[in-house]
Formats: C-alpha cells, sequence, structure tokens
C-alpha cells in the first residue's frame, strides 16, 4: 500500500489542531462521497480493545452527553457523536471502512494487530518515532480517500498512554470533528435553496447577515431587533438578531453579561400566549460559553443552552452567537432556538451552530450611514 501520510500532515496536539484547516474537495474531484451518518464515528481498533481505556477515553470524548440539550421522558440524553466499533480481519473489510464518512483508527504502534500494522503502513518512519517518544499521536487523512470524509488516526506506545492524550487533548480533538460536521451542515442546509434576498436586505440596511435557510419569515423588524420565524406545528425555529453602536471595549463581555441581555431580549419579544408568559433561560442546567476562533477582524462568543417559558410549560435549546467587529465598533448577537417535544435535537442544534457561524458584517456601515 502507498504511504499516504507524512510529516506534513502530522497534527501536533497543541493550538495546531484547533486552527488546521481541512482539505475541501476540489472543482475536478469526482470520487464517490463517503458514506454514513454525520452524526456517527466509527472507531477501528483491534477487538481486543473494544472495552480498553483508549476505548472509554474515546467514548467521553466524542461520545458525550450534550448537557446543553433537554431531556425528557420521550427523548433521552444526546451525544455529541454515537460511536461503533469495528475491527476488520482482510483487506476488503478494510477497503468497506474506508469508505465511511467519519472514522477513526486507533492502535499501537509496536502491535501486531491488523489494525496496528495498517497505521504503520500509512505513517513514514520519521512520525513513528515521534509516537514511540509520545511526541505525537494523532494526525488526519481527510477526504484522503473518499470526498466529505474525516478521518482520525491515533496511536502511541500502550493502552494507557494513549488514553492519557485522548484525555488531556479533548477539547482540540472534539473541535477537529465538529468544524468539519458544521461545513457539512452549511452544505446540507443551502443545498437547494437559501433567501438571499433576506441576507442582502440585512446586510444592506443594517450592516450585518447569515445565511437565511429557506423558510424562515420575517415576523420583527425594529431600529435594532430583527427576527425570523421557521412555523411547523412540531417543529417551530427562530432567530433573532440585535445590535449596538459604538462599542470599542468588550471586556465586560461574558457568559453573565450576555444571558442578561438575551433574557431582557426574549422577555420584550418572545412571548408566549399565556398572559405573562415569556422565554428565558433555564439556569438549572448547563449554559456553556466559548470563543470562537476566525481569522478575521470579528471576536465571537457562542452560548449554548436550553431556554424555558415564564408562567407556562414549554423549553428547548438555543444556540446564541455574540459578534464584536472592531472596525465598526458594533456590538451584535444572532440567536437561533426551537421548540419541538418529542423530536431529538442533536442536528437541528448543529445546523444552529452551523448558520450562526455564516454571520458577517460590513466594517464601513457605520460611517456610510452617518452613525458616527
Amino acid at each position: 500500500m502507498d504511504s499516504l501520510l507524512n510529516m506534513k500532515r502530522e497534527l501536533i496536539i497543541s493550538a495546531v489542531l484547533a486552527t488546521v484547516s481541512f482539505t475541501a474537495a476540489c472543482h475536478g474531484d469526482y470520487r464517490p462521497r463517503a458514506v454514513g451518518l454525520a452524526e456517527e464515528i466509527v472507531v477501528v481498533m483491534d477487538s481486543s480493545m473494544f472495552y480498553s481505556e483508549t476505548a472509554s477515553a474515546l467514548e467521553n470524548t466524542f461520545g458525550s452527553e450534550i448537557t446543553t440539550i433537554p431531556q425528557t421522558v420521550r427523548n433521552r440524553s444526546e451525544k455529541l457523536f454515537r460511536l461503533t466499533y469495528r475491527d476488520f480481519s482482510n483487506r476488503d473489510e478494510l477497503e468497506e471502512l474506508k469508505q465511511l464518512r467519519n472514522v477513526i483508527f486507533a492502535g499501537l504502534i509496536d502491535d501486531t494487530t491488523n489494525v496496528s500494522t495498517f497505521i504503520n503502513e500509512i505513517t513514514d518512519e520519521p512520525l513513528r518515532v515521534r509516537i514511540r517518544q509520545n511526541e505525537s499521536f494523532a494526525f488526519t487523512a481527510n477526504e484522503e480517500w473518499f470526498r466529505d470524509q474525516w478521518v482520525l488516526v491515533l496511536s502511541s506506545t500502550d493502552d494507557s498512554q494513549l488514553a492519557s492524550m485522548i484525555r488531556d487533548h479533548r477539547e482540540e480533538l472534539t473541535h477537529s470533528a465538529l468544524e468539519i460536521d458544521f461545513r457539512r451542515m452549511e452544505e446540507n442546509i443551502f443545498r437547494r435553496y437559501e433567501q438571499t434576498d433576506l441576507s442582502d436586505s440585512l446586510w444592506n440596511q443594517y450592516g450585518w447577515s447569515v445565511r437565511m435557510q429557506h423558510d424562515y419569515i420575517q415576523t420583527i423588524d425594529t431600529t435594532d431587533v430583527v427576527m425570523f420565524r421557521r412555523p411547523l406545528p412540531d417543529n417551530d425555529r427562530w432567530m433573532w438578531g440585535w445590535w449596538s453602536e459604538d462599542v470599542s471595549d468588550v471586556s465586560f463581555v461574558d457568559q453573565e453579561w450576555i444571558n442578561t441581555v438575551r433574557d431582557s431580549l426574549m422577555e420584550q419579544y418572545l412571548q408566549g400566549t399565556r398572559e405573562g408568559s415569556y422565554i428565558t433561560t433555564e439556569y438549572q442546567r448547563d449554559i456553556v460559553t466559548s470563543e470562537i476562533e476566525r481569522d478575521d477582524r470579528l471576536r465571537g462568543w457562542e452560548t449554548l443552552g436550553t431556554w424555558q417559558m415564564v408562567n407556562d410549560y414549554m423549553g428547548g435549546s438555543f444556540v446564541n452567537f455574540t459578534w464584536h467587529d472592531s472596525e465598526s465598533q458594533r456590538l451584535y448577537m444572532v440567536e437561533y432556538g426551537q421548540f419541538a417535544p418529542g423530536v431529538e435535537k442533536r442536528n437541528f442544534v448543529q445546523q444552529f451552530r452551523a448558520m450562526g457561524r455564516t454571520f458577517r458584517s460590513d466594517p464601513g456601515y457605520g460611517a456610510s450611514v452617518g452613525i458616527r
């Protein structure tokens, strides 16, 4: 077998992993797409490792429970990814595994199992030396065999060491999988049709925009708040945006400030049908805020959590984005929410996270309309 991976493909687990760019299928690439569900990762390891420390570390990393999604009697806890474990005994079975959309190959570098032999075949000697010295343990081969494919190879000298390195670098590893998941979500959402007229209107009138899915309709339009809704009987979804001028310092932005502003806006604009009912943050469940890495002037925060209806029995997931444009000195919020009792929500939350990442702002908007 040809050597498919070299030192240039290697990912040293550090901040580099979080910023690595995935190789997209180029024009003229007529290879078939990888197969499998976007939310499933197949872990290829020797069957003797199915109950190993490494398998447990992978489950706790990629298969961890999403605590920012509501649970009901009908709706079990949902995972970041659903993991299944496979081994192979011949080349034909290996070729089938190489067709999968999300696949992890995990094995010990000096073991004699089929998986470890394969890892040795696709790595060069300098990389194997680094693995033995515990200087490297993870690298990707995205779209090496099929289009739209995420491949992660993990190896170390023994089970405990490999498990420890996976646990120590959980954030970087999951970032690797999530970034390609967001890219796929964006492609799938807007493959057939999107409302470019709504995005253009936001850009021209208010100096910012996100890509708009095909069946959102505008319900609110004020001087600093807009709202769009996708009303379906069993799966109501919405998106709202808010912005503020002349904000040069964002040192005050943290989770408490974000949720205070959110709650104030939702009490006014997201009211229920019962008197005195409105949406607010559910503080009894986990709320997670993290900064978003981008390669432009925008600084962003993503907040994941659940909402509840005051004076009513309703709740659901939300994904909030807070953005600051240092050139226009404008601060933005864009939030997506859902009410869909009994419906699994993982993929919808991933859609929201992908759509919110399409945010862009006009750095010259304030000056062009005479705000400052």
